[in-house]
């Protein structure tokens, strides 16, 4: 599942690069902080998997100028963190060890990832992908031991470029401190990350900063509300925060000194994967909707592909297999069952023929020489090229229309455009496919004409009469010219013998035979047509060109993946572990 959302995300930022659709990228945005804490929360459950005993972590959030870095270093008792009268001071997550020591922290490098973990000092606002982690000596009465982290407002214009940093420590909390000034704690980003945060079930304290005396019941009471319409549980602890000039600090009060050390021991991870499973079946519908979308696109891409390939197959049946002037391949076996006749007048010439080969490496090069000069003469081969050229223009107008029908999904024009892009190479595989299957399938037209010959063996009397008649010898004549080069395949549909020949086979006791041989040719013809050229050559290439959509524009997230990652997601709670 992690790495399921790792890739989710990744391409949320890829094609949010190249939205231009404002609403769009305000949306996508939303989805790509939404993954950002799913992954964390994930990675959160791996680390608690991997140790029974895990330091409690507590972070200090909130609206620039706050008062975030004042505030840790009171509960600190210690200057430790940064702070400054100029906006955006912070923008690295800073963590700091209250009670343990660093070794107690040795598994959450693996935790943030790709962040890297720096010294304090060494945090650069140059790159944002690194927190710090820093070892304190001194002991405060208002902390429990784990580590306090310092965090960066989320709400500022150039919080965008490291706001996945606030939202990774915000996802490791055990407890979250939520730091609100008297002129911040009705901003609508506060209660849009309050709302955000609410599936992590953290237990929260609301500080209101900078107050003066006397104004915090009204503003408890309004932060009440506001609390209300963004959330559903339970309305926090407030601490109000009288700010002390001299000091430029606020004060903690005496009053909640353990208040903190109190909302530690609701901490519970027992509850982790289920929360997991919450968060990722609240966000998984909305995460998923482009995605299946191009999913809906790409079924639609085969229906419309496998229309295209019937209609290509019945030109294929109308224009060669059942049209009485083109149909060369069964008067192609025949041709091979007069050779096979060995009728008077020829026999002499063919015994002659063969004597000058040496089989059987000469004789299978005749045959492959033969072979290749029918298929060049071929009309089927000729007329399935110019079937495939036809298909594809076809589908390039059926793409153009379904552009025009969805304008807001230009799927189906970039989709177009790869079509363009890749057409000759496919018309060019598809004449060689062409090439090969008929040069296969004359082993098949041999093989009929054998199965008419052992018929006419046990017919005596008819293949007599074959071979005493003038005319079966020159259509074998016909038939050998074939053989040599001399005249194309298609010259066999209207040569006079050969018209005559077919003739007397059909008026002649096999007739039935012959018909019910035809007929079954036309079968395995069309069935090895379907399969060697349009299902394993053009129409797996076609249903393989959403793949070259780009990654930058486009999800291409296959639905295989998508199985699986939904199977993760319905398993029982405990398989939740496993992520």
């Amino acid at each position: 599942m992690l790495e399921f959302i790792q890739l989710l995300k990744q391409r949320y930022q890829s094609v949010l690069n190249q939205q231009g659709n404002e609403a769009r990228r305000t949306l996508y945005q939303l989805r790509i902080d939404q993954l950002i804490l799913a992954e964390a929360f994930i990675r959160k459950g791996q680390l608690l998997n991997s140790s029974a005993v895990q330091p409690l972590q507590v972070a200090v959030i909130g609206p620039t100028q706050a008062g975030k870095s004042s505030l840790v270093n009171v509960l600190l008792h210690t200057e430790a963190a940064g702070v400054s009268p100029l906006a955006g001071y912070t923008v690295h997550p800073q963590g700091f060890c209250h009670g343990i020591s660093l070794a107690d922290c040795h598994d959450l490098p693996h935790y943030f990832g790709r962040f890297q973990q720096l010294q304090q000092s060494q945090l650069s606002k140059e790159r944002y992908d690194c927190y710090s982690l820093t070892e304190l000596n001194s002991a405060s009465p208002y902390l429990p031991h784990g580590v306090l982290w310092d965090t960066p407002d989320f709400d500022s214009i150039d919080s965008a470029t490291y706001r996945e940093g606030v939202i990774r420590a915000i996802a490791l909390a055990d407890v979250l401190i939520l730091v609100v000034s008297k002129e911040k704690y009705a901003d609508q980003s506060v209660w849009e990350m309050m709302a955000f945060l609410e599936v992590l079930h953290q237990p929260t304290v609301i500080c209101l900063n900078k107050l003066t005396e006397g104004s915090e019941n009204l503003l408890t009471h309004s932060l009440q509300e506001k609390w209300r319409l963004a959330r559903s549980d339970d309305f926090p602890s407030v601490v109000p925060l009288l700010y002390e000039t001299q000091a430029g600090a606020p004060l903690w009060s005496v009053t909640q000194t353990a208040l903190l050390q109190q909302l530690a021991q609701q901490v519970s991870h027992k509850k982790q994967a289920r929360f997991t499973q919450e968060l990722l079946q609240k966000h998984w519908h909305a995460w998923l909707e482009p995605v299946r979308a191009e999913h809906q696109c790409i079924a639609d891409w085969q229906i419309l592909c496998h229309e295209i390939m019937q209609a290509a197959l019945d030109s294929y049946q109308r224009d060669f297999l059942n049209h009485p002037h083109h149909y060369e391949t069964f008067q192609h076996a025949l041709a091979e069952l007069l050779i096979l006749l060995e009728v008077p007048y020829f026999a002499g010439f063919l015994a002659g023929a063969r004597k000058a080969l040496t089989w059987p490496v000469r004789q299978l090069m005749k045959l492959s020489s033969k072979r290749q000069h029918i298929t060049n003469s071929s009309h089927e081969v000729a007329l399935l090229k110019q079937i495939a050229e036809h298909t594809l223009i076809q589908l390039t107008d059926k793409l153009l229309d379904k552009a025009e029908q969805h304008q807001q999904n230009d799927w189906w024009k970039a989709l177009n455009s790869v079509l363009r892009t890749q057409r000759i190479h496919l018309l060019t595989d598809f004449s060689a496919a062409a090439n090969t299957y008929h040069l296969n399938f004359q082993q098949d037209v041999e093989q009929t004409a054998q199965q008419l010959y052992h018929k006419l063996q046990q017919q005596p009397l008819v293949l007599n009469t074959l071979r005493a008649t003038r005319v079966t010898a020159d259509a074998a004549v016909i038939a050998f010219t074939l053989h040599t080069g001399g005249i194309g395949v298609q010259a066999l549909v209207i040569a006079p013998a050969m018209l005559t020949v077919t003739s007397m086979l059909t008026e002649s006791a096999i007739g039935s035979y012959m018909h019910k041989v035809e007929s079954e040719l036309k079968q395995q013809q069309l069935a090895t047509v379907k399969q060697s050229l349009f299902i394993d050559s053009l129409i797996k290439q076609l249903l393989a060109l959403p793949e070259q959509l780009s990654t930058l524009t486009y999800f291409n997230i296959s639905q295989q993946s998508l199985d699986a990652a939904e199977r993760q997601l319905t398993d029982k709670r405990h398989g939740l572990r496993l992520l």
